[in-house]
């Protein structure tokens, strides 16, 4: 608690009287006050500051935040507003098993991978919690008419940094179409043939944006720039991108067969889930490179795992996975991975996995912890902001 209070204006004024009481001994080290009335102010003064972290304290939201990094401390604590509120970091998944660790909060701030589902969000209400802050845009964890109904608000941050998320998803299209890091590994081994490391150029291919929100616009305009065909998919068009001849709309059945590359860029809904599966896999032209930085579960893995090992589906890029939260944001070297599908994915010389990290730049990491912040202020004002999520968006 101390660490947090410390930091506040209120600290001033015992400050300024302790410094008083030492320039008053310095200068009357034998004389009257300071040998009858200093001891009384000095604890008058412990007192007083006593009293003062205890107020701070008490008047301050609690928050528990889950799923924490060394990174999510690091940009928290910088963020504007942190010393107005009470953090306390668990590196544990919020689900209903660590639900207890609730208790006494006011708030929580989970990530991607905790479980909100109607146990957990039970247990939480219990204890007293009465907002979710997610430090991300997907709200797919939350039981969000459970929470309406246990009368807990949720907040989100509905964009960081898409550019972060675009360009990592460039990152793996162009690792995988020029295959750096095959070689630079085989650099290092003093090996400097080209034999397997050829490669085609993106100009002039047909790249297909499912998605089209910010973080499929900036993919959908970066992959104009470089001379690429761009069409998309969306259930609410951007006019804006049609208009300024980014890309072209068409539909789902008209893309498979058209695309030499499909990124996913949309959110994970009962309609999307599994859009790539055995069906549309087979829809696609042979060769087709694929590419994941939204939700796991847009994807089915074990289809997916078919159509590689049938060298139907050509390439595939995926920052995400649909089982990812008993594998990412872990360190799990010097363990057994008993994920098989994950395990059979990373046998295939085209594939190419990441943990996540499409969004890991500094730029979002900040705007995640300004956000988050923000939500929380504007939840004790009693104010509704635009990042408040409904059961309208759930619907």
């Amino acid at each position: 608690m101390l660490d947090y209070c410390l930091r506040f204006r209120v600290t001033r004024l015992p400050i300024f009287i302790l410094y008083f009481c030492i320039c008053l001994y310095c200068l009357f080290p034998s004389g009257w006050f300071v040998a009858q009335e200093l001891p009384h102010l000095l604890y008058f003064l412990i007192i007083y500051w006593c009293l003062s972290l205890i107020l701070i304290y008490l008047k301050m939201m609690r928050v528990a935040l889950f799923s924490s990094k060394s990174y999510d401390q690091k940009y928290f604590r910088l963020a504007q507003g942190f010393e107005d509120h009470y953090f306390e970091f668990f590196e544990s998944r919020l689900r209903k098993k660590t639900a207890r660790l609730t208790e006494g909060f006011d708030a929580v701030c989970v990530f991607v991978n905790d479980e909100l589902n109607r146990e957990t969000l039970e247990i939480i209400a219990a204890k007293g919690v009465k907002l979710i802050v997610l430090r991300c845009a997907g709200f797919n964890n939350v039981d969000l008419p459970a929470a309406a109904e246990l009368g807990i608000s949720v907040r989100r941050v509905p964009a960081y940094s898409p550019h972060a998320v675009a360009e990592h998803a460039l990152a793996l299209i162009l690792t995988l179409n020029r295959k750096t890091h095959k070689a630079y590994n085989r650099v290092r081994e003093g090996n400097f043939s080209l034999e397997r490391l050829e490669g085609f150029d993106l100009y002039g291919k047909t790249v297909a944006v499912i998605g089209t929100g910010k973080i499929g616009e900036v993919f959908a305009r970066n992959m104009k720039g470089l001379g690429c065909n761009v069409v998309a998919f969306d259930m609410y068009p951007n006019q804006k991108l049609v208009d300024e001849g980014v890309l072209r709309y068409l539909s789902l059945d008209e893309i498979w067969p058209l695309a030499d590359i499909i990124s996913l860029h949309c959110p994970l809904t009962p309609e999307t889930f599994h859009l790539i599966n055995e069906i549309t896999l087979a829809k696609m032209k042979p060769n087709t490179m694929l590419i994941n930085t939204s939700r796991g579960k847009l994807v089915d893995t074990e289809a997916t795992i078919e159509s590689l090992k049938n060298s139907h589906l050509g390439y595939l890029g995926i920052d995400v996975y649909e089982q990812e939260e008993n594998l990412f944001f872990k360190d799990l070297s010097e363990m057994i991975i008993r994920d098989d599908k994950m395990m059979r994915l990373m046998t295939f010389p085209n594939a190419l996995v990441t943990g996540h990290q499409a969004y890991f730049t500094d730029n979002a990491l900040n705007q995640i912890a300004e956000t988050t912040l923000g939500n929380l202020v504007s939840f004790e004002k009693g104010e509704v902001n635009a990042n408040v999520v409904g059961l309208e968006l759930f619907k």
